[in-house]
């Protein structure tokens, strides 16, 4: 299938078959129940066979921001920045920032639940960093790496609080269990179910 390209988003292309995963350097919606982060310690190997121990995992999102937000808006600036990001959230918020930056909270959410629920799917690489790295997914990614980022920005800072949100679950996507997205300016021949646009992005099951 060709891959889709675009200077608004690379999109996450529909390929079911699981590709042995590269080794990575290192609308409106209503809250619900967190859940513990997928990926708690950045020094454990990936897969994880089991979650460590609370005391002893990184912080995530689900430590840091609950769901008594009013609005997405609201928890995310109630969500503050941890000290040190792990590896796999770094990889998350860097897809979020790379792919979605410049849309609406909602739509950034929605592309770091699309990272979440692959790497939860059995079908795809089970890390985000395994997801984002895989071979032809993501434009950004070039000869296994990212460009820099400027992580003093407002911007990085607010994709690191949509991935918090995202690996927690503690806000659900407009468009939750999708897999698959493109730009919006491209019409792929795509045998997915199509669920809904937001942004500049369409996302499927």
């Amino acid at each position: 299938m060709t891959i889709l390209l675009s200077t608004g988003g690379s999109g996450a292309k529909a390929q079911d078959l699981q590709i042995p995963v590269i080794e990575a350097p290192g609308s409106s919606a209503v809250p619900v129940e967190p859940r513990q982060s997928v990926f708690p310690s950045a020094e454990q190997p990936l897969p994880q066979p089991e979650r460590t121990a609370p005391d002893s995992r990184e912080p995530s999102s689900s430590d840091v921001a609950g769901p008594s937000a009013a609005s997405l808006a609201e928890l995310v600036s109630a969500t503050p920045i941890p000290a040190s990001l792990p590896q796999e959230l770094n990889c998350l918020a860097s897809a979020i920032y790379f792919e979605a930056r410049s849309e609406t909270l909602a739509g950034q959410l929605a592309v770091g639940r699309v990272i979440v629920t692959r790497a939860a799917s059995g079908r795809f690489p089970a890390s985000y960093c395994g997801v984002v790295y895989q071979p032809s997914q993501f434009s950004f990614v070039r000869s296994k790496a990212m460009p820099q980022i400027n992580r003093e920005s407002h911007l990085w800072q607010q994709a690191v609080k949509i991935a918090l949100i995202a690996d927690s679950g503690s806000w659900k996507s407009p468009v939750e269990g999708a897999m698959f997205f493109h730009a919006a300016r491209v019409s792929p021949s795509w045998a997915k179910v199509r669920i809904a646009r937001v942004d500049n992005h369409v996302f499927y099951r």
